[in-house]
């Protein structure tokens, strides 16, 4: 898969890749997801963490397959803000 606005891979990242995905399309364009504050709602695999949110076991943003989910995500989160 070709770097575009919808997918960008950073393999000089020394983070690189920061969970373990199979397969070679892994997607760093959302580094830091955009859904991380909307805590339970995100959709994700993540867990409380002595009340932290944890995002470690979450693969979600990095599959360049949601990018569409994750844009209607931020879109309907927003729009009820």
């Amino acid at each position: 898969m070709n770097n575009s606005y919808r997918y960008f891979k950073n393999v000089d990242c020394k983070y690189f890749p920061c969970h373990e995905i199979k397969g070679k399309d892994f997607n760093c364009l959302f580094c830091f997801c955009p859904l991380y504050l909307m805590g339970d709602l995100c959709g994700g695999d993540f867990e409380y963490i002595k009340n932290v949110k944890s995002c470690s076991n979450c693969i979600l943003p990095h599959k360049p397959e949601y990018y569409d989910e994750i844009i209607s995500k931020i879109k309907n989160f927003s729009g009820n803000a």
